[in-house]
């Protein structure tokens, strides 16, 4: 396994739109997976997306099914590897709450999300996955999904009021890195 360099804002890779996995269970996916795992988990992460380490495939890993030190009043997401996901909000309501990134450090900003989404793609193995999930899980899984069309957090906040550097708004959280 190897741990990879995070991409960061401003590096133009990141506004690129992913290309679509064509082969599953292939050993370079497995080492793939095997590497962003390693790299979430060095950078306390919830969740990354393969273009944040510069792989232009649709690939997201999240979740751990354990409470996230950076996020301790969410409930723990189920360790997911999702493929060529798509997105499908329930209903219409959203809710705003505060997210950050490891692609960018430092900083967090209120981010209004479908309170409610259908997620499907495939496993690691190409087996089919369809989810309906709501709160803190389909906030992450939106997140992450991002990440594959070139959108990042900070282009989808609304009131810059709520946008700054974590250690001002959070000093509990300084030390941790953002996601």
């Amino acid at each position: 396994m190897a741990v990879h360099t995070i991409l960061k804002m401003g590096d133009a890779r990141l506004l690129r739109t992913a290309q679509p996995v064509s082969s599953f269970d292939t050993p370079e996916l497995h080492q793939l997976v095997a590497d962003m795992e390693e790299t979430m988990a060095l950078a306390n992460g919830a969740g990354l997306a393969a273009p944040q380490i510069g792989v232009d495939l649709q690939l997201v890993i999240f979740g751990s099914g354990q409470v996230i030190p950076r996020y301790p009043e969410a409930a723990p997401v189920p360790r997911t590897v999702l493929l060529n996901p798509v997105i499908t909000p329930v209903g219409d309501a959203e809710d705003e709450d505060w997210e950050g990134c490891l692609s960018v450090p430092g900083l967090r900003a209120v981010v209004p999300r479908w309170r409610r989404v259908r997620y499907q793609g495939f496993d690691l193995k190409g087996r089919a996955i369809d989810r309906e999930v709501d709160g803190f899980h389909a906030r992450v899984v939106q997140h992450e999904c991002d990440h594959l069309i070139g959108v990042l957090y900070p282009m989808r906040v609304r009131d810059f009021s709520k946008f700054g550097f974590t250690e001002v708004l959070f000093p509990a959280l300084v030390g941790m890195d953002d996601d």
